[in-house]
């Protein structure tokens, strides 16, 4: 049996994340290495490292697994940071990049970034610039290859943090789905479920090069995932 591939993943407490944890269990030809600043749940029958670290120290914990992939799933929202604009540029910005400069000093040169549709550096909005320049950021690091997932409104099951909005715009997704055609597409809701098996699929990929991917684009690589061989 090949050896499997190492994966480590930065944000497993969040929905993407919790997507990736209960996506690997069972399978033999990969491996989750979670980092985390907090505990972090875990699905029934995961067999899975997960080491506890304050940020300062991820870069010691990358060094010490020698991961082959990073998969990067952190962010949060500007109401869990009181409107403090700051904060929210520590995790979305900051904690990102800071996460992938620790990775390539680590040896690792394959990232999985989750951003956002709409990310532009240059946005009036301040999530879509924030997002934006991490993405800018990210490609400057040096790794050999970085994906870039630009997911629209992710649906699914969130523990312990209630968005109003999200929430209706949840409700109201599959007729708005609908009204979006062409170039409108990307703006299209997604399964997190989704997300997290393009996001272990291009882990996977040992190919060069940056690549971005809207919402059909993520559906496809998802597709790509292979499927588990039980141990």
């Amino acid at each position: 049996m090949p050896k499997p591939v190492r994966i480590a993943l930065v944000g497993a407490t969040g929905l993407v994340g919790q997507e990736v944890l209960r996506l690997a269990v069972g399978r033999e030809d990969l491996r989750i290495i979670g980092i985390a600043r907090r505990e972090v749940p875990l699905p029934p029958g995961a067999r899975m490292e997960v080491f506890v670290a304050e940020p300062t120290k991820w870069g010691d914990v990358l060094e010490a697994v020698k991961p082959d992939a990073l998969i990067c799933a952190l962010g949060t929202t500007i109401k869990q940071v009181g409107g403090d604009q700051d904060a929210f540029k520590a995790v979305d910005l900051d904690l990102v990049v800071d996460s992938a400069k620790a990775a390539k000093v680590a040896g690792v040169d394959r990232m999985v970034a989750i951003s956002s549709v709409g990310a532009d550096r240059h946005s009036k909005n301040f999530y879509l610039r924030v997002k934006g320049e991490a993405e800018t950021q990210l490609s400057k690091v040096g790794l050999t290859r970085l994906d870039i997932l630009r997911p629209g409104l992710l649906k699914g099951r969130r523990t312990g943090d209630n968005r109003t909005g999200e929430g209706l715009a949840k409700i109201a997704s599959p007729i708005t789905d609908l009204l979006l055609h062409g170039q409108m597409r990307k703006f299209r809701s997604i399964k997190a479920e989704i997300v997290a098996q393009a996001a272990l699929a291009l882990a996977m990929r040992r190919t060069r090069g940056r690549y971005s991917h809207d919402n059909d684009a993520i559906h496809r690589a998802a597709s790509m995932l292979p499927q588990p061989e039980a141990g």
